[in-house]
């Protein structure tokens, strides 16, 4: 018999009539035996009640969890991916940052050089100019030195006579150290 040809209850168990034989069993302890299966079978179908709930509780839980273990390693591996793009980004980030940073550098070396350069050329001008204004200042110096040495050398003119106002003899004339030095300025 299978379980779908012969399906018991226990109210089937408790009205089933054996029918009446002339030498048969015990009439009250078939009957006894009867409540007793028929208890039996109220406990184990109570029990086969909270076993399938107890299971398709436990059914729910497990497809919970596989749900839920699905989203983890879903966000697992979404996490992964963004770090690893992340990364990604930082690197490449990270190398425009370098090139712009070369590049600046270079930048600034080469504006610095140029600048070296224009210093350079501004001081060799200003060093030219030092030297020419030096040799300008040693001539002139040594113009007013030859001149200073020529005047000391020329006896000084005659002073005129107390009262003497020069009349009739000429316009004075001032030395010619003097003449040099106020042309020189």
């Amino acid at each position: 018999m299978s379980d779908e040809a012969f399906h018991l209850t226990p109210v089937d168990v408790r009205r089933y009539d054996f029918g009446s034989a002339l030498r048969g069993y015990d009439k009250t302890r078939v009957d006894q035996f009867r409540d007793q299966a028929a208890d039996e079978l109220e406990r184990l179908t109570r029990v086969s009640l909270e076993l399938e709930a107890k299971a398709k509780g436990f059914h729910e839980q497990l497809r919970a969890f596989r749900e839920r273990d699905k989203a983890l390693n879903d966000a697992l591996i979404s996490a992964q991916q963004l770090r690893a793009e992340t990364r990604e980004q930082a690197d490449r980030e990270a190398q425009l940052i370098l090139r712009e940073a070369r590049a600046e550098g270079e930048r600034l070396v080469e504006e610095a050089r140029s600048d070296v350069r224009r210093l350079r050329a501004e001081i060799d001008a200003l060093d030219r100019a030092r030297r020419s204004y030096l040799a300008q200042m040693r001539a002139m110096a040594e113009r007013q030195l030859t001149e200073l040495q020529s005047a000391e050398s020329v006896a000084p003119p005659p002073m005129p006579a107390p009262g003497d106002n020069g009349e009739g003899r000429g316009p004075v004339k001032s030395p010619s150290w003097l003449d040099a030095n106020v042309q020189a300025e």
